[in-house]
């Protein structure tokens, strides 16, 4: 793996951890709405089946007055008795103002609280002209008003129509209730900070609504946007910001079965959210900053591979080049003569070999010392190399002042050519050298083309080279000499070494 993919692939890692906090804390932004809204129904259907069970009993002492008001054996008794009888002690429960019954013009007759009835008439109230023009009107549940009774509490009222036998009207029985009611109901359900809880008519009027403020009361609301999904559904839930202060909540809502009213629950989204928001705090905090301490390692560790690779690279040129001149060196020479004879086996392409010697080298040495002997093999090396330009020519040093020239797939001709450019060359750098007859350095080249069989091996063409470097010392140096298959003239074991 390199050091690329090691950062890459840190960086990769870096990311999917952080994709599955990023999954995590929004699962559990997900888990705290459907809790907060699970809690909402909860609270709601609490405050329903309170408000429920009350209205019932409500309804029933209205209808257990109705039924008296007809019966001309209670409205014979005496005025006392009368009135425990229809009121049955219901105006003395908790949270019940006044229960009154009003004749056809709307003045009280009989008031559940005195024996003789407090003065006053309510033909204006809603309550009654709703009894008054319908005779199908039922249990009516009025719009929030102040009572003139009792020093004008806010309350509601629930009437009933009282009728002649023939049907007409004759009036009404009333029993309000006061608003506080409500008020203590809602504000022992605990709704958070920003939460609200509301009583809704059916008509969009506001009842009651935690927190409580005076204002909002008797408010009609039927043009808000939460309202018109109030009536959308029997029940349902949705996030919506209110009309009444701005602030965007869950809201859960349920339409009564059998009352003309709306209970519904709202949870601030800042409240809902708060515990989520500090844990995805940390948590995304610490996500992060693990996540970028996972990059920066990998990038060191990238970093470090990279210079191990490069340490590991240079090690390996160094084992297999030649420090001096910057060329293979024989071990390598080794490795890439096996290979490229081989090749040039199963091929049938001829396969040339160069053999460089530097003439008179020792008395080089000898006159101007081994730097300056250093520097002339580097000069002749970076000679050999310019001038083979095909990337499978391979230049060697074979030892000392000698140099190998792989060419594969090159003819005598060509290995010719590219030996006298070479030889040349050496030539050209008139490198100073008072030993040799040339009054320079010089080179002598010998050049065996091959085309291998399978009774050959690579040491037949090496030979031939060097048979053919032999001849070109010894018709006078600095000088080509090529050899092939064919012909090959033995050095004669009596004649003097090359130099």
């Amino acid at each position: 793996m390199g050091p690329r993919a090691v950062f890459y692939g840190g960086v990769l890692i870096a990311l999917v951890m952080v994709s599955l906090c990023a999954i995590s804390l929004f699962q559990s932004r997900q888990d705290a709405l459907e809790r907060a809204r699970e809690t909402s129904r909860n609270v709601a259907l609490i405050a329903e089946r309170d408000i429920e069970r009350n209205f019932e009993l409500y309804a029933l002492s209205l209808q257990a007055v109705v039924e008296g008001l007809v019966t001309p054996k209670v409205m014979a008794l005496p005025p006392d008795l009368r009135r425990q009888l229809l009121f049955d002690r219901a105006a003395t429960a908790k949270n019940l103002g006044s229960m009154l019954v009003l004749d056809a013009s709307g003045n009280v007759i009989i008031d559940a609280g005195n024996d003789k009835p407090r003065t006053g008439n309510f033909a204006d109230r809603d309550y009654f002209k709703a009894q008054r023009d319908s005779s199908n009107t039922g249990l009516y549940i009025s719009a929030p008003f102040f009572s003139r009774l009792r020093n004008g509490s806010p309350s509601i009222a629930l009437s009933r129509r009282v009728s002649h036998p023939d049907g007409t009207f004759a009036g009404i029985v009333l029993m309000a209730i006061d608003l506080e009611y409500f008020h203590d109901l809602f504000g022992g359900l605990s709704l958070g900070p920003h939460g609200a809880i509301s009583l809704i008519a059916a008509n969009g009027l506001m009842i009651m609504r935690q927190p409580y403020d005076p204002k909002v009361v008797g408010r009609d609301i039927s043009r808000a946007s939460t309202f018109r999904q109030f009536k959308a559904a029997s029940e349902g839930s949705f996030s919506d910001t209110a009309s009444i202060d701005g602030v965007r909540r869950l809201y859960y809502f349920k339409n009564f079965p059998h009352l003309p009213l709306i209970i519904m629950v709202a949870e601030a989204e800042p409240d809902i959210y708060a515990a989520w928001h500090r844990r995805a705090l940390m948590m995304g905090s610490l996500m992060g900053a693990f996540a970028l301490g996972f990059v920066a390692l990998s990038f060191v560790l990238g970093t470090q591979l990279q210079r191990r690779l490069r340490a590991e690279s240079e090690l390996q040129l160094l084992a297999r080049t030649d420090s001096l001149t910057g060329l293979h060196n024989r071990r390598t020479l080794g490795e890439i003569l096996d290979h490229e004879w081989r090749r040039a086996q199963r091929m049938r392409s001829v396969f040339s070999l160069l053999f460089v010697d530097i003439d008179r080298f020792k008395a080089y040495n000898d006159t101007y010392g081994h730097q300056a002997g250093d520097d002339a093999l580097a000069a002749v090396a970076r000679c050999i190399g310019e001038n083979i330009r095909r990337p499978a020519d391979t230049a060697a040093r074979y030892g000392g002042e000698e140099f190998i020239v792989v060419l594969p797939d090159t003819s005598e001709s060509g290995a010719s050519l590219i030996a006298e450019k070479i030889r040349a060359a050496i030539s050209g750098l008139a490198i100073e050298h008072a030993g040799s007859e040339y009054g320079r350095v010089t080179a002598s080249i010998g050049s065996a083309s091959w085309t291998p069989n399978q009774d050959t091996d690579v040491t037949t063409v090496i030979k031939a080279a060097d048979e053919a470097l032999y001849n070109a010392k010894a018709s006078g140096r600095n000088k080509v000499a090529s050899c092939h298959e064919q012909k090959i003239t033995p050095r004669d074991p009596a004649l003097p070494a090359r130099e």
